[in-house]
């Protein structure tokens, strides 16, 4: 079939100034795959401490998860750390929570459940349960995780545990999904995956600008000291990103991504509670710093302009070869710094399918960007 192209004086001026801001893009790109992200490709990762510095709080709040407890909770308690106690703050739960909680309180004498109820005075939202679950917390670190993860090995603890540095006040932590069958499955592992590159190489770089909930640590008197998620308890996300969005810098920030420190999480079934998830994400994002605002607004208006002008350019004869030559070297470039970051972090099996998934993803995130603007409201559970 012969392919038809925008010709004459006017049209190739547009499609050279096209050709250009598409360029501009994929140096931009370059910039984030290159001198950002590669920086975590490179990172030499340290051997887990073999012994335990000082006794810690690990602190899960669960709504409805009895059948989650049942199946991972034991391996939280079961950790081989010399001193350690398990907070599970019992969110208004209504499905067995409660009886499961108390079974386990027989057989570990090192787990201590924190109840909140329904009442006139109760502030609904994770960040409520957080708040009373680290009250509740004995000692000075705390390690976060959720009902529906499972740490990766007996070590987690030894690789989320106060480092060496004195003056380090966060680890951020890495929490990959568990692989299951289908392509919301892989779009999610990929996303999270993008998610966790950036903001463990911003931290490396630096930048520290979030981390997730599901594997992260940080001192008890950091968070009172200040005023814990007062400055964000009307949002109903961010009990994790927000915070260390707030508090973390390059003096206090470390990271740990070792295999048997990370804590696997069981994955949305559903694209709309997967949406749902997002865009409670989308809207603690309007409250981070303006400078990771920034930063992150780029990344994303950098790739749609790159994939717009693309398309534009091969409409125009003059461009098509150029636009197929940049986008040629961009894949190259974005598959040689990207799978090899896939395997570190535990999803080797998605980097066959790369390009497909860079592009899905890019869909995905304007369609929930947009939609974001619509809907407004949304809650944990």
């Amino acid at each position: 079939m012969e392919l038809t192209f925008i010709e004459g004086a006017l049209a190739e001026r547009l499609a050279y100034c096209l050709l250009g801001i598409l360029v501009f893009c994929f140096l931009i790109q370059l910039y984030f795959s290159l001198f950002v992200h590669l920086k975590l490709a490179r990172l030499k990762v340290v051997p887990i401490p073999e012994t335990g510095k000082k006794p810690l709080s690990v602190v899960i709040c669960a709504r409805n998860e009895a059948e989650n407890l049942v199946k991972y909770l034991p391996t939280v308690l079961e950790q081989d750390y010399p001193d350690f106690e398990v907070i599970v703050v019992n969110d208004r739960s209504w499905d067995g929570t409660k009886d499961i909680l108390e079974a386990f309180a027989k057989e570990y004498k090192h787990l201590k459940v924190v109840t909140v109820n329904d009442g006139s005075k109760f502030i609904a939202g994770k960040k409520f349960a957080v708040t009373m679950g680290i009250k509740a917390a004995a000692h000075e670190w705390l390690v976060f995780t959720d009902a529906d993860c499972m740490p990766a090995s007996s070590k987690w603890l030894y690789g989320m545990q106060h480092p060496d540095q004195d003056d380090v006040e966060i680890v951020l932590g890495y929490s990959p999904y568990i692989k299951k069958r289908g392509i919301l499955n892989a779009l999610i592992r990929f996303e999270t995956f993008f998610t966790a590159v950036n903001y463990l190489s911003y931290a490396i770089k630096g930048m520290p600008y979030m981390g997730v909930g599901r594997n992260m640590a940080y001192k008890k008197s950091l968070f009172f000291n200040n005023k814990g998620f007062a400055a964000h308890m009307h949002i109903p996300s961010g009990d994790d990103d927000l915070f260390v969005n707030a508090h973390a810098h390059n003096g206090n920030t470390a990271i740990c991504i070792h295999k048997d420190a990370q804590v696997w999480s069981e994955p949305n079934i559903s694209f709309g509670a997967y949406l749902k998830q997002k865009k409670r994400h989308f809207g603690a994002g309007k409250l981070y710093k303006p400078k990771h605002k920034f930063i992150l607004s780029a990344q994303i208006i950098i790739q749609f302009l790159f994939y717009v002008t693309l398309v534009l350019s091969m409409c125009f004869k003059a461009t098509l070869y150029p636009a197929l030559g940049v986008l040629g070297l961009s894949i190259i470039i974005r598959c040689f710094v990207y799978p090899r970051i896939l395997k570190r972090l535990n999803y080797a099996d998605l980097r066959w399918w790369f390009p497909i998934l860079d592009m899905l993803l890019f869909i995905f995130l304007v369609f929930n960007g947009i939609l974001s603007i619509f809907v407004k409201k949304v809650q944990w559970k």
